[in-house]
């Protein structure tokens, strides 16, 4: 089912991506939800700490030296900020296993079992690509609810769905085969990679979700999570015309397509309810600067208006 394969892959082992930056608040806690996992395979943790300017390499250190399952930690400590973005395709290059999963450094996994049944479920089931489930949301206020985030539709298996719909996927919740040999230029700069990458996964197979709530996903901490309406925006219509440059499925690009254009709109929309009375004053000034350029016209209309 898969026609890319990356070489030199651990068939014995699973790989977790964490990217990090500024995470000193919860770093431990996404990291031991990592290395609690029970499963008949090896499990390399990839972290990835993009000059975080605060103790979470401290307490990264700590872990390595103190926990009985620290060996598990390949530790990437940047001196510089690279950026989300490289940062994660420079981890993405140092996996080995035959899969891969995400947990961010800001979220945590909570079933020790996790990472065994989706693993098992693909080992049985070659068809399928990526594995997600449901996940709890913790709000800043500490308080856990369900997820009011995504909503998972009819026949979510399909990468033709996931293009209609949008991101339904948790990054903390993915299992996927390790098969991309290269990201593409378009993800690495792309405002919003994690719904690019189960795109590209989506190519190569179906999608399968667990109801099990596995993990927990903290609200209002992330990057997307702080961004305004009118930046959001700008956001998804770069996203849409940077899908649209890498795909070249004729039925795939006419969902994107449409999705770009109302986003588009979108976009449009919350510019001219934000900056109204902006456009309002600026077009009468233009209007008024442009009868200026016509002395004779503007006099003249301004006399027969008098008159009248």
């Amino acid at each position: 089912y898969f026609n890319m394969q990356k070489e030199n892959l651990d068939s014995n082992t699973l790989s977790v991506i964490m990217i990090t930056y500024g995470h000193e608040k919860f770093i431990r806690q996404a990291v031991e939800g990592v290395l609690m996992q029970e499963c008949n395979f090896k499990v390399e943790l990839i972290i990835a700490n993009d000059a975080s300017p605060d103790k979470t390499s401290e307490i990264v250190h700590e872990i390595i030296k103190t926990n009985p399952n620290g060996s598990r930690i390949k530790f990437i400590n940047r001196n510089n900020n690279i950026g989300g973005q490289k940062n994660f395709e420079d981890a993405f290059k140092q996996c080995k296993g035959k899969y891969i999963a995400h947990c961010e450094g800001d979220d945590y996994w909570t079933e020790p079992y996790k990472l065994q049944k989706q693993i098992d479920f693909l080992e049985t089931n070659p068809d399928y690509v990526l594995t997600f489930h449901k996940v709890k949301i913790l709000r800043p206020d500490g308080n856990f609810v369900d997820d009011f985030i995504t909503k998972i539709p009819e026949n979510y298996q399909t990468i033709e769905t996931l293009a209609q719909f949008g991101n339904y996927i948790h990054t903390p919740s993915i299992v996927y085969r390790n098969i991309i040999g290269m990201l593409p230029y378009e993800m690495m700069i792309s405002p919003i990679g994690d719904y690019f990458l189960y795109l590209i996964l989506a190519q190569h197979g179906k999608l399968k979700y667990f109801e099990e709530e596995m993990a927990v996903y903290r609200f209002g901490v992330g990057i997307h999570s702080t961004q305004g309406q009118i930046k959001m925006a700008k956001s998804n219509f770069k996203l849409f015309t940077l899908l649209l440059s890498y795909f070249n499925d004729p039925k795939i690009n006419k969902i994107l397509l449409d999705r770009q254009l109302n986003a588009l709109d979108s976009f449009e929309h919350l510019i001219r309810n934000e900056y109204r009375e902006a456009f309002i004053s600026h077009n009468i000034f233009f209007k008024a600067l442009k009868s200026l350029q016509s002395p004779k016209n503007f006099w003249k209309k301004l006399r027969y208006k008098l008159i009248k």
